[in-house]
């Protein structure tokens, strides 16, 4: 090596630190890819995703064909650096020659290369891919030995080297992907992907229409007063009970009223409503959403009822019920068009207290507790202990609260604010 002339040497060095750059590079791109895009862009007949993804399917192989790459020419760059220091500076310059050669290959062949494949994984991964395979079929022996010591270690602390690491995603680290898309996905859709993962959280009876508000048709009463309350409902499915809710028999679809409605001519009995009502569909109260979605689908239903474990009747729900929860609500304005909720110019709201706590929430945008009571009346109640007499002021939370109606042992309307938005009510 006497002979070769110094510039062949700082050359054949200047190689093997580019060499041991690529290798360090490529380990950190490799491991940095992400899994999904890889599978996608695979999928999408990328090759070099492809050669990448066959690549990690043995990570133990793609881990060591890329290290004993990078110790074979940190190896030969450390002999080459210790001939040109022991030709420049004799025996004296070894020491020096390890400090300089340690510094040489930390900042050009591990720190810059690495920072640079954490950034721009798919840039290096990919080309890099196509010098790796080769390389991996012309190392083979050497890497299945090196991989058969140490998979055999790693088996002795049981642990199983050739596991494969599928790479699931729980519900809430899906929620974190999908809120953390930024402008990949676009706020109105990344809030409906939350909110279908929500589902599973809540059951029917966080967004059920209560008992006391359901508009059902007593078969018991005169014909012309159900045909009058047929003609004004606002709704196109009538529950038909028996003198008490608790007796559903059946549901009315209000087109089928045109059946027995020819010509302008009433019905002469009952049996018009008795023949033409479907049987109720009954839903326990804790079945969760996105489980009763899939039931209004599986029984072609719209509209449940949803009873305790006792078999009463506690509220209703429907398929748009569940639909708004994903999407919102189906009106344009939603605060203007809610009949529980007034605003006022001074920014506080009058609330009739019969509301869900949930539609409040996400009329209103905020974020009164969800994990108790279902209607702000339950959750006035539940706050002070007891139903107050008079106006009465108080706070749950961020928002502050007046009572302006009490009757009938319940709260029935509030007035309210968000605290820091407006004035004071009690000033």
């Amino acid at each position: 090596m006497n002979d070769v002339p110094l510039g062949w040497l700082f050359s054949i060095l200047a190689l093997l630190i580019l060499l041991s750059g690529f290798f360090s590079s490529s380990e950190t791109s490799m491991m940095s890819l992400n899994r999904y895009r890889l599978r996608h862009l695979s999928k999408k007949n990328h090759k070099g995703a492809q050669r990448s993804s066959n690549l990690l399917e043995r990570p133990d192989r793609l881990i060591g064909v890329i290290l004993i790459g990078n110790n074979l020419v940190n190896i030969f760059a450390t002999i080459i650096f210790t001939l040109i220091a022991q030709r420049l500076f004799g025996d004296a310059g070894l020491f020096a020659a390890g400090l300089i050669l340690t510094l040489i290959i930390l900042i050009f062949a591990e720190i810059t290369p690495k920072t640079m494949a954490a950034l721009y994984p798919e840039k290096v991964a990919f080309p890099a891919s196509f010098i790796l395979v080769p390389l991996l079929k012309l190392l083979y022996p050497l890497v299945w030995l090196a991989n058969a010591i140490s998979n055999g270690l790693l088996k002795m602390f049981r642990i199983n080297p050739e596991k494969s690491n599928d790479d699931l995603l729980t519900p809430e680290e899906l929620r974190t992907v999908v809120r953390e898309s930024g402008q990949l996905i676009s706020p109105r859709y990344r809030n409906m992907l939350v909110n279908i993962l929500d589902l599973e959280d809540m059951t029917v009876e966080d967004i059920m229409i209560p008992r006391n508000e359901i508009e059902g048709l007593d078969i018991n009463k005169d014909l012309d007063e159900l045909m009058k309350q047929i003609g004004r409902a606002e709704y196109t499915r009538l529950p038909v009970y028996d003198d008490d809710i608790n007796n559903i028999i059946g549901l009315l679809h209000m087109k089928k009223v045109t059946r027995f409605m020819k010509d302008g001519q009433l019905p002469t009995d009952k049996t018009c409503i008795t023949d033409n009502m479907r049987d109720a569909y009954f839903i326990p109260e804790s079945t969760p959403l996105n489980i009763q979605l899939l039931n209004f689908q599986k029984e072609k239903r719209r509209i449940g009822i949803v009873v305790d474990e006792y078999g009463d009747v506690q509220g209703l729900v429907t398929l748009e019920d569940i639909l708004e929860e994903i999407v919102g609500e189906f009106t344009t304005n939603m605060t203007d068009d809610s009949e529980d909720i007034k605003r006022y110019a001074d920014g506080t709201v009058l609330i009739d207290c019969s509301a869900n706590i949930r539609d409040i929430n996400r009329l209103l945008r905020w974020n009164l507790a969800t994990d108790g009571p279902k209607t702000l009346n339950g959750l006035i109640t539940e706050h002070l202990g007891s139903i107050p007499d008079h106006t009465t002021g108080f706070s749950i939370g961020d928002y502050c609260f007046e009572t302006v109606e009490v009757m009938d042992n319940k709260i029935k309307n509030v007035k309210a604010f968000e605290r820091n938005k407006t004035q004071s009510l009690f000033d």
